[in-house]
């Protein structure tokens, strides 16, 4: 099935709606699921530079994810708008201590934007998405800012590179999302419930 701009449109803000509807409480408790089914994966065992995200509008959170790679000695990086590459991240090391400001899209980013690891230096890039499916097929704001980002890994089939793993409720699968030709594919996603793809 191929969506339609419009489809795609419907499902970003139908399930958008879903995800803010949560209570605080959901949120948590779907929030340390995640955090649990992850950290039985043994791709999260072996990285020591991950990328993580702060959530935001209704997006699944990964605080007690932060926490736990702090504990574990991890170096854990927060994607920010690249200032002079359009519409591309890069990633900056994160810590307790960090100051935080609001970017353009009222996100919080490090505000002191210094470069830390290049994209293609991370071990795990934990990423955001408001719709997925079971082959781990990705559909995000619309921006694409990680698929520019990550665009290298479409030459890299199979070799090494930054594990891309999707984070949501397990509500936002769908039954199919179609790809284009730009878009980066995930190795896995990882819910609330499970864990689809392989690492």
């Amino acid at each position: 099935m191929t969506l339609s701009t419009d489809d795609r449109r419907q499902l970003r803000i139908r399930i958008r709606r879903e995800r803010r509807a949560l209570s605080d409480l959901q949120q948590r408790i779907a929030s340390r699921k995640l955090c649990a089914n992850l950290r039985s994966m043994q791709a999260f065992s072996r990285a020591k530079r991950i990328a993580v995200y702060l959530a935001s509008d209704g997006e699944i959170d990964l605080k007690p994810l932060i926490a736990l790679c702090w504990k574990l000695g991890k170096s854990v990086y927060l994607p920010v708008l690249h200032p002079v590459r359009h519409n591309r991240l890069w990633f900056t090391p994160y810590t307790a201590e960090t100051k935080l400001s609001n970017n353009r899209y009222k996100i919080l980013e490090p505000a002191l934007k210094q470069p830390g690891a290049p994209a293609y230096a991370l071990d795990m890039v934990l990423m955001p998405l408001v719709a997925f499916d079971a082959d781990c097929n990705r559909m995000g704001m619309g921006g694409g800012y990680y698929d520019r980002t990550f665009a290298f890994t479409l030459a890299r089939q199979g070799l090494k590179g930054p594990k891309l793993v999707g984070m949501a409720h397990d509500f936002q699968r769908v039954e199919k999302l179609s790809l284009a030709d730009w878009d980066v594919p995930l190795k896995a996603v990882v819910t609330d419930q499970k864990h689809y793809g392989a690492v």
